[in-house]
């Protein structure tokens, strides 16, 4: 099977099932593993390089209006590759490649691959749809084998926050200006332990205001912004504080949102167990280092 991913999730899952040497093209964000680089790339992004999160927003917010594509898909490249399998997403145009414009490419080209397309919105979604891509490249018994270790993992998080204090936490899917945390984020939350200040279980995440997203004081600020590693969101999280837009003594942290906040993938498990560690450091003795990652 020739596989083409457009979803770093996609990807990390797939390489993750063994299924890695199938994988025959990706998007420019496909970073992990390390061996997902060596493949074609098929779809990069069309927003300038260089941009506060501030121009982003801007830039991000005036095409979605106006219509206009976020991402350039290489349909050269996509006709070379002889794909049998694209995975896409329909979740969110802002992350990656609209499954419409994939399959009108796929029809110009006169290609006649499959196209499976992954809407996760909660974490449970977000474990069926390793099921779901397992049993259509073949992997599906080494996927429910996953998922079940996923599962133990995130019983474990949840019996040793039981019966502890809840923070309450406010975590910013971006920071400039301030989101709301949507889809599976407030779940994270909820599971480590805390309690999310704003945000819905299932659903989209959403620009508010300062005032708005401190109405509730938050005991603890994380600041995960969509598509920053741990080392850009802590820069962002010193510039709010810089900024004094947080109020004087709250916690404020930060987490690698591309590895284990905003991918739907394996890793949010990893994301929740950091969470844990976080709103509740010095109490989780009972978890072993196996079961849960120190953040850093």
């Amino acid at each position: 099977m020739r596989i083409v991913s457009l979803l770093p999730s996609a990807t990390e899952m797939l390489f993750g099932l063994g299924a890695g040497d199938d994988v025959v093209g990706v998007t420019f964000e496909c970073d992990t593993p390390a061996e997902a680089r060596t493949r074609r790339v098929v779809s990069t992004s069309s927003l300038p390089e260089g941009l506060s999160p501030a121009e982003i927003d801007a830039v991000v917010s005036a095409r979605v209006r106006a219509g206009e594509d976020l991402y350039h898909l290489d349909e050269g490249a996509l006709a070379g590759l002889d794909a049998d399998l694209v995975v896409t997403q329909d979740l969110c145009a802002v992350c990656a490649v609209d499954v419409d414009d994939v399959q009108a490419a796929l029809g110009h080209l006169g290609c006649r691959a499959d196209v499976l397309t992954l809407d996760p919105h909660t974490l449970d979604e977000v474990l069926g749809t390793l099921v779901t891509l397992g049993d259509a490249v073949g992997r599906g018994d080494e996927a429910r084998a996953q998922i079940e270790d996923l599962r133990d993992r995130l019983d474990a998080v949840r019996l040793a926050v039981e019966g502890l204090p809840r923070p309450k936490v406010l975590l910013l899917e971006w920071a400039d200006p301030p989101y709301a945390p949507g889809h599976w984020v407030p779940e994270m939350i909820l599971a480590a332990g805390g309690e999310p200040t704003i945000g819905e279980v299932g659903g989209k995440s959403t620009r508010v205001t300062w005032e708005q997203a401190l109405a509730t004081p938050p005991d603890v600020v994380v600041v995960a912004p969509c598509g920053y590693d741990l080392a850009a969101s802590a820069e962002q999280a010193r510039e709010l504080l810089a900024a004094g837009v947080l109020p004087d003594g709250v916690l404020v942290r930060a987490m690698d949102s591309n590895g284990c906040v905003a991918r739907p993938g394996p890793r949010l498990v990893d994301g929740v167990e950091d969470l844990a560690k976080l709103l509740h450091p010095g109490e989780l003795g009972g978890l072993s280092s196996a079961e849960v990652r120190r953040h850093h």
